[in-house]
């Protein structure tokens, strides 16, 4: 079992504070896939973040905060399981199962951290109707901080108590709990990938999802050669379409024909 340092404890702490803040801008550093990524790199094991990072991103392509609502909080998910997916040995499909949990827990503290910057929201309007601008960049920062220790602070928890927990979990827990997450991690990424579907035009591309499929099912070639064919197939159907749309403006421009402007009167009119 790998042991985890003070080092990757601080770095990934630091880390899940920047990339909260920075959710409010770019919304990258928090994507599961870059969190998990990042954390292995961190870990020592970047494989490993990648593949829980990146099926946890499948589940989280499907859905969004729309309005300010809170949403299971993939990023601390990713995080989480790949460092736990990591000291336990147990492999890619028991941090995916761990992650999960992990999300929909966050999810409270989530409402929690915005509840707080409300309240910071209304000392701003109040400082405003009192004309005291002073404070209102140290309730801004204060914000900041608030939103980043939301997950900062329970990720150094998770952390600090992780390797213990993991010999716990691993020493004690039943087979049937363990392998009911290793099923559960196995079954997510098909999960994921039928919300990704849902909210795609899969109808309308059906015969490159079949073409896909037969690939990897009967022909066994690797993700990247697929990932090729893909590219493939999407600059034949990008070219295809601009094609269509091209000679659809020539069909309108011939039909319609050059505007002319007529006028009553002059020469030609009724006087």
């Amino acid at each position: 079992m790998q042991d985890l340092g003070m080092i990757q404890i601080l770095l990934i702490t630091i880390y899940a504070f920047i990339a909260i803040n920075d959710s409010l801008i770019s919304n990258t550093l928090t994507q599961p896939v870059i969190a998990g990524t990042i954390t292995g790199l961190i870990m020592g094991d970047i494989q490993m973040g990648m593949m829980v990072g990146g099926t946890l991103q499948l589940m989280r392509l499907g859905i969004a905060a729309f309005g300010g609502a809170s949403i299971p909080d993939f990023f601390t998910g990713a995080v989480i399981g790949t460092v736990f997916a990591i000291l336990s040995g147990e492999g890619a499909e028991f941090g995916i199962g761990l992650a999960v949990p992990v999300a929909l827990l966050m999810l409270q503290l989530d409402v929690v951290a915005r509840f707080l910057n409300v309240f910071l929201l209304h000392r701003v309007d109040k400082a405003i109707e009192e004309l005291k601008v002073n404070k209102i960049p140290r309730l801004v920062l204060s914000g900041a901080f608030f939103w980043g220790f939301s997950r900062a602070l329970p990720i150094f928890i998770m952390l600090i108590i992780g390797e213990s927990a993991v010999v716990a979990i691993t020493e004690n827990v039943p087979d049937w709990l363990m392998g009911g997450l290793r099923t559960a991690g196995g079954v997510l990424p098909v999960v994921g990938v039928a919300i990704l579907l849902r909210y795609l035009p899969a109808k309308n591309y059906l015969p490159y999802l079949i073409l896909g499929f037969i690939l990897v099912a009967y022909f066994q070639m690797p993700m990247m050669g697929v990932s090729l064919v893909g590219l493939l197939a999407a600059m034949l159907v990008f070219k295809n379409d601009m094609a269509k749309s091209k000679l659809l403006t020539n069909q309108q421009m011939v039909t319609v024909g050059p505007q002319t402007d007529t006028f009553e009167g002059g020469l030609d009119g009724d006087e």
